[in-house]
């Protein structure tokens, strides 16, 4: 067996043509719902920490648990958290059995603040969701304490979120979505661990760059992936780099860092030797998620639009790549994590809603909590 296909269309308007201008004009222009967080600081095992910020019932950013006004902690001022999490925050998180709830990989260099994070997070916990955005290293507005940072296939910080929040509401039904680079790891990370994963109701990725090869050549010698993808990447990511340098000498070239214009430069000099990589090409090949497909045993929506730019559309995967558990959506429009629907100036809510159907038709069909869509 094989995996399936879902061949309807994202209805992309007819005033927003093309990838480039669906993906820049969903990231920068289009208004969606704005919501807050309650954010909580976790250890991992090497001696660094994960912020993880939530939403969900009975959880109010601009209230503490007992009801009181909870003003915005200037720590936070940079993110979409406004306050830490407090314990009767976490028993009230607890106290949730049967509830539907959904943990959010961002993309690179995104955070809670991302619109696709918003919008998706939005939607579900309108809907009396648990929701939570895992930050990677380094992503949540506070550099991280160590000289590496995260990478696209970084599975094991993946198992560790996951392990996160199933410890901290252990009767929830959970699912899992990641965007972009988050949606790499993640289905990595399934497709390795497919018996450690069997817990989760379904997981969703959507415009994952599945073939790293592929993407990462498009992004670092095409000119829009040069002069205007990676120097988007590049204006956040190199500063956070270069500040590390200065934490930790001797361990970065800081000087042919400073110099980086593509991706794979960037690659080439930290991100592959920093994470136990030759170079970029060695990175790209190993951590891509696409052979790790066929392993994959939780209900999974594959969502790429055969229009992203950071995606070739040749390099998407054909169901002969993928498990049975695995169904392809692969419209002709959507551009990169962009989606845009409607008539002018458009909403995000086609993909919400599309995550929302897939997870219905894997919904438990018995238990204290209805999935609503």
């Amino acid at each position: 067996m094989s995996a399936s296909v879902d061949t309807s269309p994202c209805p992309a308007p007819s005033w927003l043509p093309g990838g480039h201008a669906q993906t820049l004009y969903g990231a920068l222009v289009v208004r969606h719902h704005r919501i807050s967080f309650v954010r909580e600081r976790v250890a991992t095992p090497d001696g660094d920490f994960l912020d993880f910020d939530w939403a969900g019932p009975g959880l109010f950013a601009d209230r503490a648990a007992d009801g009181t006004q909870a003003w915005p902690d200037p720590q936070l001022r940079a993110s979409a958290a406004r306050r830490w999490i407090a314990d009767e925050d976490r028993r009230r998180l607890e106290q949730a059995p049967g509830t539907p709830a959904l943990i959010i990989f961002h993309g690179l260099e995104g955070s809670s603040r991302s619109h696709y994070a918003q919008s998706i997070a939005q939607h579900f916990r309108a809907r009396g969701w648990v929701t939570v955005i895992a930050h990677f290293r380094g992503c949540s507005g506070f550099p991280n304490r160590m000289a590496r940072a995260y990478f696209s296939g970084d599975s094991a910080d993946i198992g560790f979120m996951l392990d996160t929040v199933r410890a901290r509401v252990p009767q929830a039904r959970w699912h899992a979505v990641g965007i972009s680079l988050g949606g790499n790891a993640m289905l990595k990370h399934l497709g390795e661990q497919a018996g450690e994963a069997a817990w989760l109701q379904a997981a969703a990725a959507v415009s994952v760059p599945l073939d790293l090869v592929a993407c990462g050549q498009a992004l670092s010698t095409t000119w829009s992936g040069r002069h205007l993808y990676c120097r988007h990447f590049l204006r956040t990511m190199r500063p956070k780099v270069l500040e590390k340098a200065r934490r930790f000498p001797g361990t970065i070239d800081a000087l042919r860092l400073a110099q980086v214009r593509t991706l794979r430069e960037f690659d080439d000099i930290y991100t592959a030797p920093m994470h136990g990589y030759r170079n970029a090409l060695d990175y790209w090949t190993r951590a891509s998620s696409k052979p790790k497909l066929k392993g994959i045993a939780v209900p999974t929506l594959v969502l790429n639009a055969r229009n992203d730019p950071f995606v070739p559309e040749a390099s998407l995967p054909g169901t002969h790549d993928c498990s049975p558990s695995v169904l392809l959506h692969q419209p002709a429009e959507g551009g990169h994590a962009g989606f845009v629907t409607g008539p002018f100036p458009g909403n995000l809510n086609w993909l919400p809603n599309r995550l929302a159907q897939f997870f219905e038709q894997h919904a438990v069909k018995a238990g204290p909590a209805a999935i609503s869509s």
